[in-house]
């Protein structure tokens, strides 16, 4: 049985309640959680308050980034520990689990090395004055951390309030909470004091609520839906608490005809089936250009014909979906395709040795969807690609802005000039120009705009919403 971590210490529930803890593989329970309430809850924050008011805010900027160097180096240890943690939990094939471990590491090194380089400014003023600026921490951040990363979204979220001077109560998705308790141990083990990270499980109507609502939270950060989203602004803004909201998105891959198609197929085929497509920045809509839209339809449906789907321990290019309600919501939307006659143009192959019980989607490639259609519009969280075709810059644009998201973009064609108009007109957080995603890039600022919330996580960038301004004039004469 897991239980909560609350001060170094692992803690059972106030509740005495538990969740069962399912594979998505068999869609089976190995273990269970704590279903925690609101006094959990507030232990935890009282932990995290009286460790950043005590040993917390008295070390150096140096002595955190040390800290937060000899977690990376713990997690880098138990790498295979934690990858098998992700891989049950979450349903990932190993070597998306393992990336994810890897990742974690790669965030920890990178804000350990961050902590001492925030600086403040002078700022030029009237005679007589000295005017500067310092920045510092929030105090106690809460963090809701989803189910589909919850190693790497720990990593950009926990790393950088840490490295920012916070310290943190987080809230797992109780679909995905293993690995981060793990982590917290470790996080103990490395010296980090008791509460500067505390683990309370459960469901987010309960725990979650009562995060958002915590009268000792000083900031928040959240990535979820859009729906949930706006309940943690509504929430926070009843006392005027800050939050950073990564809400999803509807990523177009936009392809013109100069584009090297090669190097374009498997990038646009992994962003859309890594993590069985339950990925907030997952390239989820294809824009062809209408010169190639028949040879680049061809040669996705060849690809995703290919694509195999299978248990979490197989290996295979796609695993499981998270669990059985996730799975309904994919073919919910399918259902709706089907009604709407859109044609189907190829899917992989779930193979024989996944249970029945567990929660399979086999990656399916539709064309023709039209842009008000809600696969063309709403975030499906599966390996589902929706294809459609444009002709010239003017259109794609147009079909690229066409939904109420803006995360990511990515822009294949071997024209400069083209390149620089389209990232500047394609209204996302950010646009890959014959890439996608950068190999994930810890230090690359991530974040949406309109519906895909606000706010940045990842990079140095970070660091300024864990933060808060303060300037300081003193008048010498």
């Amino acid at each position: 049985m897991q239980l909560n971590y609350i001060a170094n210490t692992n803690v059972p529930s106030a509740s005495g309640r538990t969740l069962p803890v399912l594979d998505p593989s068999d869609g089976q329970p190995f273990d269970e959680l704590q279903r925690s309430n609101v006094a959990d809850i507030d232990a935890a924050v009282r932990a995290a308050r009286e460790c950043f008011e005590g040993p917390w805010s008295r070390l150096s900027a140096a002595e955190r980034g040390r800290l937060l160097y000899a977690l990376s180096r713990k997690v880098a240890e138990h790498a295979d520990e934690l990858t098998a943690l992700e891989q049950r939990d979450c349903g990932k094939p190993t070597k998306q689990a393992r990336a994810d471990a890897l990742a974690l590491v790669r965030y920890f090194e990178f804000y350990a090395g961050a902590c001492d380089k925030l600086h403040g400014e002078t700022i030029p003023y009237q005679e007589g004055y000295s005017v500067f600026t310092w920045r510092e921490p929030h105090g106690v951040t809460g963090h809701i951390i989803p189910w589909n990363y919850p190693m790497q979204i720990f990593g950009r979220s926990v790393g950088g309030a840490l490295a920012a001077g916070n310290c943190c109560v987080v809230k797992p998705a109780e679909d995905a909470c293993l690995s981060l308790i793990r982590v917290a141990q470790l996080a103990a083990e490395a010296g980090f004091p008791p509460g500067a990270i505390n683990i309370v499980t459960g469901y987010g109507h309960e725990v979650g609520d009562a995060l958002a609502r915590h009268p000792g939270i000083d900031h928040i950060s959240f990535t979820g839906s859009p729906k949930v989203g706006t309940l943690i602004q509504q929430v926070a803004a009843e006392r005027h608490c800050p939050v950073t909201l990564e809400l999803g998105g509807k990523s177009p891959q936009i392809i013109f005809a100069d584009a090297d198609l090669g190097a374009a197929l498997p990038v646009v085929i992994n962003a859309i089936v890594q993590n069985a497509g339950q990925t907030c920045s997952a390239g989820s809509r294809v824009l062809i250009e209408r010169e190639i839209y028949e040879l680049m339809l061809e040669r996705l449906a060849k690809a995703f014909e290919a694509l195999r789907v299978g248990p979490a321990a197989m290996d295979l290019d796609v695993g499981p979906l998270i669990r059985q309600s996730q799975q309904q919501r994919v073919w919910d939307f399918l259902s709706d395709a089907h009604a709407a006659d859109i044609p189907v143009v190829a899917q992989g192959q779930v193979v024989d040795e996944a249970p029945e019980t567990g929660f399979y989607q086999a990656p399916t490639l539709l064309r023709d969807v039209p842009v008000k259609h809600r696969l063309a519009q709403e975030e499906v969280f599966g390996p589902v690609l929706a294809a459609m075709s444009f002709q010239g810059e003017d259109e794609a644009v147009e079909l690229a802005n066409a939904t109420q998201f803006g995360l990511v973009a990515g822009v294949w064609t071997q024209d400069g000039g083209r390149q620089f108009r389209m990232a500047k007109r394609v209204r996302s957080g950010q646009v890959f120009i014959n890439n996608y995603g950068a190999g994930g890039g810890v230090e690359l600022p991530f974040g949406g705009v309109k519906s895909s919330g606000y706010g940045r996580e990842k990079g140095f960038e970070a660091l300024y919403g864990f933060t808060t301004l303060k300037t300081v004039a003193v008048r010498h004469g």
